[in-house]
């Protein structure tokens, strides 16, 4: 009797494990079906379900889902670097074609034998103008891809942000009196910063060239000593600006000006959150009614 107990005993065991097998290769065929789908639907977002109560098969569904979730974000940001390039091939585009078509065009008017030399040096001085602009585009370019590289290293030394501003004020004296703008500075003395020499007096000029570029009135500076930064604070006054484009203003593709009529790049302020990110400090900006202010916050000097 005993040992008919321990037969029918083992063979329902064997039925269940038999059981538990047919349901286990059940759900792995339709975790495969899934999968299946997925690859054909990519765009969707369903992910592997199971129903089994196997711990590992719970555990490997969910290693699936977190590749298949890793793989879609890496899918979303190519596309969204795709977008981006073909943008800035676009700007560059346009950037390059606008002062070369002017240096043709003004180039040709010279060969015209009935020009007053009156005329001449105002034709070559447009064209000088255009070849100047034509260099910044250039140097702006070379400037970002070395800022993306990381060859690149920084020189973190004792920098004085207070003589770099009244400096870099002082080169773009000429172009303040032709803009008409009231400019302010508060000439004040502030504890030295940590920071790398070149790359702070690029941060500076491409502040003061932002507001050179879409001040209407006014631009004034102000330099505020915090516990550990020292915050260089910049305002100006600008034309209507939808509020809420101001967190891309510092993507490399944004332009404040969409015609792009003046030639300049939307690459500045670009540049400015780089380098200072890359100094561990920090930049913000704000709008408020038809007022703009960027503040770039420089760790002090220890």
């Amino acid at each position: 009797m005993s040992s008919w107990l321990i037969i029918i005993t083992l063979i329902l065991l064997l039925i269940i494990n038999i059981g538990m097998l047919l349901l286990l290769h059940w759900d792995i065929r339709k975790m495969t079906n899934q999968l299946e789908e997925i690859i054909e639907n990519f765009g969707t977002n369903e992910l592997v379900r199971t129903n089994t109560h196997s711990k590992s098969l719970i555990r490997f569904a969910a290693k699936i889902n977190q590749l298949i979730h890793l793989f879609k974000q890496d899918q979303q940001y190519t596309q969204k670097r795709e977008k981006e390039l073909k943008q800035e091939i676009a700007n560059i585009s346009h950037d390059l074609r606008t002062p070369l078509t002017s240096i043709k065009g003004f180039s040709e008017l010279l060969t015209d034998p009935s020009l007053s030399e009156t005329e001449k040096k105002e034709f070559l001085a447009v064209i000088q103008k255009k070849i100047d602009n034509l260099t910044m585009i250039v140097d702006l370019f070379y400037e970002l891809s070395q800022i993306d590289s990381s060859d690149k290293q920084l020189i973190m030394e004792q920098q004085f942000l207070d003589q770099t501003v009244i400096e870099a004020m002082l080169m773009f004296y000429d172009d303040f009196e032709n803009s008409q703008l009231k400019v302010h500075v508060n000439e004040v003395v502030v504890c030295p910063i940590l920071a790398d020499k070149k790359a702070t007096n690029r941060i500076v000029i491409n502040i003061i060239q932002n507001a050179l570029r879409y001040a209407k009135s006014y631009f004034t500076i102000n330099l505020i000593e915090e516990e550990e930064y020292v915050r260089l604070s910049a305002i100006n006054d600008v034309d209507a600006f939808d509020r809420t484009e101001i967190d891309r203003i510092f993507d490399r593709t944004f332009r404040l000006d969409t015609s792009r009529t003046s030639g300049h790049l939307g690459l500045g302020l670009h540049i400015v959150r780089q380098l200072i990110n890359k100094q561990g400090g920090k930049v913000v900006a704000d709008v408020h009614e038809n007022e703009f202010r960027i503040d770039v916050s420089f760790k002090k000097w220890d």
